[in-house]
């Protein structure tokens, strides 16, 4: 059998070190991405909870009532995302973004849905772990954490 020369042995190395770079840019994307809402749901000590009562909803946000588990004054006009917002009328556990009047959803349907970018950087880096590095187990468990993410985001909201 005949070895393949020094300067094909380089591409390769290139090609998988490119290929993991690509994987881990996108997996870092994801978290960066997701962290956004995610640290108000999951480090929610010290920040306003309450219940947001949903009065309307636009193209993209809801806005409704929010009154505080605490005492603070109730407020009449506090938004939230319109994909975590279920209908007009409903009731939700929140935390208000510090500083705003944006409110973010908490519990098992908040936490999932704050990690959501990362599901779908899981399974795209998976295509690319799978198809660019040639490691098929990593690529298949990455891609089923990222879709059963994704799938109970859609069952918990």
């Amino acid at each position: 059998m005949k070895r393949a020369s020094k300067r094909t042995d380089a591409l390769l190395y290139v090609q998988r070190a490119a290929m993991a770079l690509v994987a881990a840019l996108l997996l870092a994307a994801g978290c960066w991405s997701s962290w956004g809402t995610a640290q108000h749901v999951i480090l929610s000590k010290g920040r306003e909870h309450g219940t947001l009562t949903v009065t309307g909803c636009s193209a993209d946000v809801c806005t409704g009532r929010y009154a505080p588990d605490d005492p603070a004054a109730p407020r009449d006009k506090v938004t939230i995302e319109k994909s975590v917002a279920v209908d007009k009328g409903a009731v939700l556990s929140v935390v208000l973004k510090p500083g705003t009047a944006e409110a973010v959803r908490t519990g098992p349907a908040g936490t999932l849905h704050a990690w959501l970018p990362l599901a779908g950087a899981l399974v795209l880096a998976a295509l690319v772990i799978g198809g660019g590095l040639r490691m098929t187990r990593t690529a298949w468990t990455a891609g089923a954490v990222g879709g059963v993410l994704l799938v109970g985001t859609f069952f918990a909201l």
